[in-house]
């Protein structure tokens, strides 16, 4: 039995385990559609006493012979996450071990962690799996050279590790992953942002990437959006639709940006969606 635990939940023959690439920084100026003022009401009443810190997931998920990573945090660069690989290492896992890679987008603080200090691969016998309207959006010359600044580093930091993992990138179709787990297409936050639907006969989870970035403010004012939105209104209509799907449904949610915990339900108060932690 490990010495080391971190949460995690069963999905027919797959566990799935959330790992913190940590935190970064944030104020909540980055909302659209809310004062602050308000916006720190809604964290407060939540428990959340760091309004500005964003929390970095990263799911592992182990079943049928596989060893899959979705994301792989910030990886330090620019003194962001990091703390990855440290926690794979406390599960025995070594980068090796990886065997895939799925990609809910490519935004630096969920693909940072791909290059080592030296641009190197880190998950060498990995394959990357992305939507093809993802990879499509940052290899777009015109959108990289309306960029701005910042926007243009993520560009040519996602072109670098395209580049390096040449030969190993997947673009994802409608179909299965591999059987059990299912590819989501959620557009609005990047074109091809995606999320991983892991399925059996008794319960569903879905890894939804960044539907929100605030959870308690975003679900419950869904309209709010973030400015690393590519298409705010696209990603607040499909973040409408995940939050009704997930409390019809009953699904399992987990998140990039929900708390250390890592997995939740959201489930519908007097008009108005909550998330909750799962049961």
């Amino acid at each position: 039995m490990h010495p080391f635990t971190f949460p995690s939940c069963q999905i027919g023959d797959f566990q799935i385990t959330a790992l913190s690439d940590g935190t970064m920084a944030a104020t909540l100026d980055v909302l659209s559609g809310i004062e602050t003022t308000e916006a720190e009401k809604i964290q407060r009443s939540a428990g959340i006493a760091n309004y500005g810190h964003i929390h970095i997931n990263c799911y592992l998920i182990c079943g049928r012979g596989r060893t899959i990573l979705v994301d792989t945090g910030a990886g330090g660069h620019n003194n962001v996450g990091g703390l990855l690989r440290s926690r794979l290492e406390k599960l025995g896992i070594s980068p090796d071990d990886i065997d895939t890679v799925l990609l809910t987008h490519c935004h630096p603080d969920h693909i940072g962690g791909l290059l080592d200090e030296e641009g190197n691969q880190i998950y060498k016998n990995a394959e990357l799996h992305l939507h093809p309207l993802e990879a499509a959006h940052w290899q777009d010359n015109e959108k990289l050279d309306r960029a701005n600044e910042r926007g243009k580093r993520n560009f040519m930091l996602v072109r670098r590790i395209l580049n390096t993992y040449a030969g190993k990138v997947r673009l994802i179709d409608q179909g299965e992953i591999m059987p059990g787990i299912l590819p989501v297409w959620l557009p609005g936050h990047t074109p091809g942002h995606t999320g991983f639907r892991i399925h059996s006969d008794e319960k569903c989870l879905l890894i939804w990437g960044d539907i929100v970035h605030f959870p308690h403010i975003q679900s419950a004012q869904p309209a709010i959006s973030i400015m690393f939105d590519v298409n705010p209104s696209q990603a607040i209509e499909t973040r409408k639709k995940a939050l009704r799907l997930a409390a019809n449904e009953k699904l399992i949610i987990a998140g990039m940006h929900l708390d250390h915990t890592g997995f939740a339900s959201i489930q519908l108060f007097e008009n108005e969606y909550r998330i909750v932690p799962a049961e």
